[in-house]
């Protein structure tokens, strides 16, 4: 079997992975030869151009350095100031620096360079998320001709918004030198391939722009998921059954909605926060039986206008707990500090409702693990954004409308009122779901169609000749 060399941004440190992309591709490489390539997390005067090695809890990591002014360019600049805005339609706040582009490019010269030399010919090559789209492009220049396939973890955008990032077709022109270019649901693929069929016909100059051709790259959705079976262990585990008792000690007989997000204003924080306040207003029968915990640690909090979120938020929160605090009654708990999965889990647990509203999202990692988490005789609701990802397998969760927040103030009370039969029917289909969308078989599925045909075939006759042996 071919080696996998996976690459991202950041490359895992010591300890429990705590995103959902670190703990997906830790398990996919734990079980194949290779190593992960990025970025070290180090800024530097001068990085050497020779990645090194080091063993990170049984991972073999290739790591390089960046300076300050580059890394600055690449990723607060161009990565999350124009990119990321931009592919969650977010357009009013993106803001556009000339020389961004040139760090963005720059950096992954950078890890092409360092790349390369630990390459065999026959490696299989996974470049993970926004940050790296040009690397394939910047692979093949130096004579690369493994397999390459590429994952786009956050959405894509639609032709519009695409064509107001700058240099879009030189970036679409880079995603069409990847093998195969994978996206979280299948609305993504339909914007992917609208401008690969209606391409932008010329230049700020009025010179016809070259077509870009995308014939040699296949696109397909390939929905990431969780582990299930490990979220159902670990919300009955010490910790979680610890976080568990913790809370019920000062929330007794109340009905906890929770919200779990990065501080990001993609996430629909202060749209929720209303929601539930418009719930209180409406039905005043759920004061004192219902509490609702946002977590939200800091993300990116140097940037502009992720500060102006968390004001926002802060701004909101308070005026729900001045409007209807009570002596011996709080209406909300709004954290900002990260826990560990098994603490998580344990509120996943715990909570009657999963409050899932992103105003756009590549799948959401977080209605995977609530789902995951329920007592199967006793599950609580997911309510979830239809611009996340995740709605498009997880059909019994109760779809909303972030930006209605009469909308998502409607589905709270449906979902603290649902009767428990149908609560544990609606929490089995979501399961069902949750198993077939595993990150087991989202690797599977992505290094299965980007592995080389003759190999594929060479795997599946092994197979045949296995289940002949043994029968």
């Amino acid at each position: 079997m071919s080696r996998l060399i996976v690459v991202s941004n950041r490359t895992p440190g010591k300890g429990p992975a705590a995103g959902g992309l670190a703990v997906a591709l830790r398990k996919t490489l734990a079980e194949r030869e290779g190593f992960w390539f990025g970025w070290s997390g180090k800024l530097v005067d001068a990085p050497s151009t020779e990645a090194r090695f080091e063993d990170i809890d049984g991972l073999s990591v290739a790591q390089i350095d960046l300076t300050r002014s580059d890394h600055h360019a690449y990723y607060a600049g161009f990565s999350n100031s124009i990119l990321w805005p931009s592919f969650h339609l977010r357009l009013d706040l993106a803001t556009i620096e000339g020389h961004w582009y040139e760090g963005y490019r720059a950096v992954n010269q950078q890890f092409a360079r360092a790349l390369l030399p630990l390459l065999k010919p026959d490696d299989i090559i996974w470049v993970h998320d926004y940050h790296l789209i040009p690397l394939a492009s910047e692979l093949r220049n130096l004579g690369a001709r493994n397999r390459i396939g590429f994952y786009l973890h956050i959405p894509f955008p639609t032709t519009d918004a695409l064509y107001a990032i700058p240099h879009h077709n030189e970036l679409m022109r880079d995603l069409s030198r990847y093998d195969l270019v994978g996206m979280q649901a299948n609305r993504d693929v339909s914007a992917f391939t609208e401008f690969a069929d209606h391409q932008s016909p010329s230049s700020i100059s009025g010179n016809p722009l070259k077509s870009v051709d995308f014939t040699r790259s296949e696109t397909g959705a390939f929905p990431i998921g969780s582990d299930p079976d490990a979220f159902a262990k670990m919300a009955v585990s010490p910790a979680a059954t610890k976080m568990i008792r913790r809370v019920e000690r000062v929330l007794p007989d109340q009905r906890l909605i929770l919200g779990v997000d990065r501080l990001d204003y993609s996430k629909g924080l202060p749209q929720r926060v209303e929601a539930y306040e418009k719930l209180l207003s409406n039905d005043a029968h759920f004061r004192r039986s219902v509490h609702m915990m946002q977590i939200a640690p800091p993300s990116r909090d140097s940037i502009k206008e992720y500060q102006e979120t968390s004001d926002a938020l802060d701004a909101i929160c308070g005026r729900v707990m001045g409007r209807f605090a009570e002596p011996d009654w709080s209406p909300l708990t709004y954290v900002k500090r990260a826990y560990g999965q098994p603490s998580l889990a344990g509120l996943y647990r715990l909570a009657r409702v999963g409050l899932v509203t992103p105003l756009r999202d590549g799948m959401n990692l977080v209605a995977h693990e609530f789902v995951a988490s329920q007592d199967p005789e006793n599950p609580g609701v997911l309510i979830l954004s239809r611009f996340a990802g995740a709605a498009e397998i997880f059909d019994d969760a109760i779809l909303v409308n972030p930006f209605d927040t009469d909308e998502t103030a409607e589905a709270l009370r449906m979902a603290l009122d649902m009767p428990l039969k149908e609560r544990i029917a609606r929490w089995e289909t979501l399961m069902a779901a949750a198993h077939k969308h595993s990150v087991d078989n989202w690797s599977h599925s992505f290094l299965e169609r980007l592995t080389p045909s003759d190999e594929r075939l060479s795997s599946a006759t092994r197979d045949i000749l296995y289940v002949s042996s043994v029968a």
